[in-house]
């Protein structure tokens, strides 16, 4: 069975339905025996949903211009 801190550091992958078939097993099986573990998921997920309803920042068309250059050249030095 999962630890309490191996719940947290594996909320996101479970929320995202990212984890495989065992460690999904695992999570579910530690989150119904351990209260505050249930609990910190849902708040997890209920955070999540409260920010995907926030409407995406304004950006100014320089800043976009800039990150994307700090991107472009993050890219070339990881050799992509």
């Amino acid at each position: 069975m999962l630890t309490c801190k191996e719940i947290t550091e594996l909320v996101t992958e479970y929320a995202e339905g990212n984890l495989s078939f065992m460690d999904r097993i695992r999570f579910r099986m530690h989150i119904g025996m351990c209260r505050n573990c249930r609990r910190y998921v849902r708040q997890v997920k209920a955070t999540a949903a409260a920010l995907g309803m926030l409407p995406p920042p304004e950006m100014s068309p320089d800043l976009e211009q800039e990150l994307l250059r700090r991107f472009e050249s993050w890219k070339q030095t990881r050799g992509s």
